[in-house]
């Protein structure tokens, strides 16, 4: 039996305990922890105090390309989505691969263990579909795009969660449009009929713990109400459903006019809203939307550094919580790859929208990182418990941002440059900032990058500087 041998182990309400035993089996599970035992031969030996890994509930992983480039002028979020689409229209199955593979592995070294990648780049360009023509390259094939995901994410050690994404429409009575064309299916039933043989082909090349499927409605503003209505009626019921959800106060009035109820409640007129809902950002959803989603048993996924980052306002995290939704926490378009950035933006969120502080204490905070993303995703989640995932991460608490801090309390101060090692399964994955087989995930990111510039580039017209891509030293 594998074993993972921790010098302090955070071990939730019992606090911190010192020369922890983790005994992991051969499915990568915990099999027992024991405290205040040496570590033996052969064991994973990690340094600093070890809290569970954290489950990443919200990922767009070409997003990373636009780190640092949307800032001119300020902007807006619809002004970024602009830039977002050119980045995605020079996207290959190759490319992406590369990008996601080094995306995955910056997620692992700062202590991400598993990640809900919300996908929707479907088809060619063009939007036809991969797969139709004659060749038999993998960068062809059917599924090109998702089986590059996923051949990314098992290169890196993540385990992956695919949300294969609906998506339709360009907004309320609104076609897609030309620049959206590759992410469509055309109708519910093609997407259906398209999720259903992706499931397959990917169980049949990846074990569950590895790589799953589940499916993803971009926005209720992206799928007319009528697929709505196909898709509740035929998504197999175990598959976990996230969504877009009141990102934008544009949304709601846009939904409120066409329909005359808000997103959530659109969603709930058609029994979308229930126990295996994921809603992503929420970030403006009305005192009533709450109370669906807590009835249902919902879950709400809040991506604080992103919608920091886009200006889409706070989250009522806190009153998500008093109504029993359940909270997880994703990088969205990861403009920090930092899950203690997240748990910590989420406390300080509430400390700013209401003016006090001390609302998510730090055990909450991990669970939510931890246990509440894993469930997002349809996936057992990490611990110190027999049966639950052997995903942790060591942080050192004698750094310059660390040191003094309450042990119990690292939550608030730790972040991804303190994290020392990292563990999925009982195996090791990354050591102080490097991947355990990738190595430093810097240059594989500037790498990727510069690749997917060159085909922006060769894509759009070089002499307008509207459209084109540019290293950052290029503009003055």
């Amino acid at each position: 039996m594998k074993g993972v041998w921790c010098e302090h182990a955070w071990l939730g309400a019992e606090g911190v305990a010192d020369a922890v035993r983790v005994e992991v089996d051969d499915a990568g599970l915990v099999a027992s922890v024991l405290p205040g035992v040496p570590a033996r031969a052969g064991d994973v030996v990690l340094r600093g105090v070890v809290f569970p890994a954290a489950a990443n509930a919200h990922s767009h992983a070409f997003h990373r390309a636009l780190r640092g480039r949307t800032h001119d002028r300020g902007g807006t979020f619809w002004t970024w989505r602009e830039t977002m689409y050119r980045a995605a229209a020079a996207l290959t199955p190759a490319l992406y691969e590369e990008l996601a593979t080094a995306v995955y592995a910056e997620m692992v070294v700062a202590g991400w263990t598993s990640v809900a990648e919300f996908h929707y780049v479907h088809h060619h360009p063009d939007g036809t579909p991969y797969g139709q023509g004659s060749s038999d390259s993998p960068d062809d094939g059917p599924h090109a795009m998702e089986l590059a995901l996923a051949r990314a994410a098992v290169r890196a050690g993540i385990r992956l969660t695919l949300l294969d994404t609906c998506y339709l429409a360009g907004g309320f009575g609104t076609p897609l449009g030309a620049a959206r064309s590759r992410f469509s299916d055309g109708t519910a039933e093609r997407w259906l009929a398209r999720l259903a043989a992706l499931r397959t082909a990917v169980s049949s090349r990846y074990p569950a713990n590895q790589v799953t499927v589940g499916a993803a409605l971009h926005s209720v503003r992206a799928v007319p109400e009528r697929d709505l209505a196909v898709i509740a009626q035929h998504l197999p019921p175990e598959v976990p459903l996230h969504v877009h959800l009141s990102e934008q106060p544009a949304e709601n009035e846009d939904c409120l006019a066409a329909t005359g109820c808000t997103p959530t409640e659109l969603l709930s007129r058609h029994g979308l809203v229930t126990g295996r809902l994921s809603a992503v950002h929420a970030t403006h959803v009305t005192e009533r939307d709450i109370g669906l989603l807590g009835d249902a048993g919902a879950s709400a996924v809040l991506c604080p550094t992103t919608e920091a980052d886009l200006a889409d306002g706070l989250g009522p995290a806190g009153d998500l919580l008093d109504a029993g939704v359940s909270l997880a926490l994703g990088s969205d378009q990861h403009a920090v790859v930092d899950p203690w950035l997240e748990m910590r933006a989420l406390e300080h969120g509430e400390r700013l929208r209401t003016g006090q502080r001390g609302h998510v204490d730090p055990e909450r905070l991990h669970g939510i990182a931890s246990l509440g993303g894993a469930a997002a995703q349809g996936r057992r989640g990490a611990g110190f418990g027999p049966g639950l995932a052997a995903d942790v991460m060591a942080v050192d608490p004698h750094t310059a941002r660390t040191a003094g801090s309450s042990w119990e309390q690292l939550a608030y101060t730790a972040t991804a440059q303190d994290v020392t090692g990292v563990v999925v399964g009982g195996v090791l994955a990354a050591r102080d900032g490097a991947h355990a087989t990738l190595g430093d995930p810097g240059p594989l990111l500037a790498a990727a990058i510069a690749r997917l510039d060159d085909a922006a580039n060769a894509r759009n017209d070089p002499a307008s500087p509207a459209t084109r891509y540019t290293q950052p030293w290029e503009r003055h």
